[in-house]
């Protein structure tokens, strides 16, 4: 270990001794499972929004058996309205696969041959988790070691991610492994955020060279965005009574595996299935608009009131199910589907 790699690891325990995060309810020792979850959950998503997820989460899925053995259909709805669902599909079939085996993984490159997990995750399963010596370079780790180093390379290039790659393992020390993980995690979420960093407070601030340099809000270094596309689709929301006609999605894909509305992305593709179905009085229209990372959906659902004896021609036409808003939400639905049953029921 380098002189400077030796001051940033013992600067940065000392700081997390006194202020970083300890009494995160999957801080828990010899407890990889709830790691596991945890780290997953933590893709993408902020701890505040993860702490109410994961409690319930884990109440209904307590051990890595009880997720693996249980039907998708029973994870769904508690994975419901964090996004992202791949992530979830991914960790229940690889907890299917762990129980199968009746072991967790013993090393990274076990780790990482199981679905939805990477170097990073697999690093951090190995030191959080298993208590071993593990590298982790998720977005805050980025964060921290670009500012402290000064580097401004494009960090989405191969070439200087395996550069930062070998940065971060001679910064990671044997010793107290587990704990600078979750240091340099906390850091980089509390102290040196992406947009007001607190710099008085931060225990690297004497030897951070970017902000020796004033350029800490320039790294790291980020692509010019490009506009986000606006997509539009329709939606058929049947109704008979209080029941609305769902449809499970396929595995793949947005949403994968969740109960929606019928969408339908062509306008002649909606008009001839609204001629096939008898579906002639329209209701009301209800709009609303939903962000993904990459693109914003403008949702119109166009709502239909049909009679009872419709039910099983539209039924057999369309599949799905007849089900109330309360129990599709039970389902599992994703936030764009809430949206529209709050816009219907205003």
């Amino acid at each position: 270990m380098t002189v400077a790699a030796f001051c940033f690891s013992d600067a940065l325990l000392t700081w997390f001794d006194q202020h970083g995060r300890h009494d995160l309810p999957w801080q828990v020792a010899d407890d990889p499972y709830k790691v596991w979850v945890s780290e997953i959950m933590l893709q993408q998503t902020q701890v505040k929004t993860v702490l109410a997820y994961f409690e319930r989460f884990i109440t209904r899925f307590p051990t890595v058996e009880s997720l693996g053995q249980a039907h998708w259909n029973e994870v769904a709805p508690y994975w419901a309205g964090l996004g992202y669902y791949a992530r979830a599909r991914n960790l229940h079939k690889a907890a299917g696969l762990v129980a199968q085996q009746g072991h967790f993984p013993e090393n990274l490159a076990q780790w990482i041959a199981l679905p939805g997990i990477g170097p990073s995750t697999g690093g951090a399963l190995m030191s959080l988790g298993l208590r071993q010596y593990g590298v982790i370079m998720d977005g805050n780790v980025k964060r921290v070691l670009a500012r402290f180093l000064d580097i401004d390379d494009d960090l989405s290039k191969p070439v200087h991610e395996r550069q930062l790659w070998e940065i971060a393992e001679s910064f990671c020390p044997e010793q107290r492994n587990h704990d600078y993980t979750q240091a340099i995690m906390d850091l980089g979420a509390t102290i040196c955020t992406p947009k007001k960093p607190l710099c008085l407070y931060c225990p690297m601030q004497q030897h951070c060279l970017a902000h020796q340099q004033g350029t800490v809000l320039e790294l790291p270094y980020k692509k010019p965005k490009k506009p986000v596309p606006i997509k539009s689709a329709k939606v058929l929301l049947i109704q008979s009574g209080d029941q609305w006609l769902w449809q499970q999605r396929e595995n793949s894909g947005l949403w994968g595996g969740l109960w929606c509305l019928p969408i339908i992305a062509e306008d002649l593709e909606f008009q001839q299935q609204c001629q096939q179905l008898d579906l002639k009085v329209l209701a009301q229209k209800v709009e609303i608009s939903h962000s993904f990372t990459h693109f914003t959906w403008q949702l119109q659902a166009h709502v239909f009131q049909i009679q009872p004896d419709q039910q099983e021609h539209i039924q057999t036409e369309l599949g799905g199910l007849w089900l109330s808003p309360e129990q599709a939400i039970g389902m599992g639905l994703p936030t764009a589907m809430k949206k529209l049953i709050a816009a219907v029921e205003v």
